[in-house]
């Protein structure tokens, strides 16, 4: 009966050892992904977008004149106004580590037919550089439609239409940048263009 005894409380130490040790290497492991996804985490905190407007209406609809009346080409320009959230909601407020500093940005024009091949159907993507630090609001000018955009296929053809002729897509303007640890954010917003030779 004593060696039973001992045989199986050799069986429940042994067994309890590999237990810790289990729970040893799941802690490691769980440490290990801790750290991995604090060093290549999100930032703390995050942009919201208020407000997205362009053109000479400044609205969110945006009729873009492919030429003037004297046949000048205007860049189009927008301005978004965004507003500094934290994502733990009941931790403390911003502080200046949480500001974000937008560094580019990029537009890209959609087509809602489907008909996307740029340089046929809308104007070329692009992305641009601008310098804008958010601390709780604030908002950045930015170009939506290039002045190169209307000297090619397809807006250059709208041109001498008098807004008969038009196309209509949705501009997605994506802000990059990263708060002051570096961690980077990004945030997007859509606004509606319609080109014509308004002027026309």
């Amino acid at each position: 009966m004593e060696r039973k005894t001992t045989t199986n409380r050799k069986k429940v130490v042994w067994g309890g050892q590999i237990a810790l040790g289990l729970l040893g290497a799941i802690v490691v492991l769980a440490s290990t992904s801790c750290s991995e996804a604090v060093r290549a985490g999100d930032a703390s905190s995050y942009l919201i977008i208020t407000n997205l407007i362009g053109g000479p209406q400044n609205d969110a609809t945006v009729e873009s004149d492919v030429a003037s009346d004297t046949g000048s080409i205007f860049t189009d320009t927008g301005t978004a106004t965004f507003q500094l959230q934290m994502k733990d909601p009941g931790g403390l407020g911003p502080g200046p580590v949480n500001a974000i500093t937008l560094t580019q940005y990029r537009v890209e024009y959609i087509r809602s037919d489907g008909r996307n091949t740029q340089g046929v159907d809308v104007p070329y993507t692009f992305n641009s550089g601008l310098t804008a630090t958010i601390s709780e609001s604030g908002s950045a000018s930015f170009t939506l439609v290039r002045t190169q955009a209307k000297e090619e296929a397809p807006l250059k053809a709208l041109r001498g239409g008098g807004g008969a002729r038009a196309i209509s897509v949705v501009a997605r303007v994506t802000f990059y940048g990263r708060d002051q640890t570096g961690r980077e954010v990004s945030v997007s917003g859509n606004l509606d263009v319609t080109f014509a030779d308004w002027a026309g």
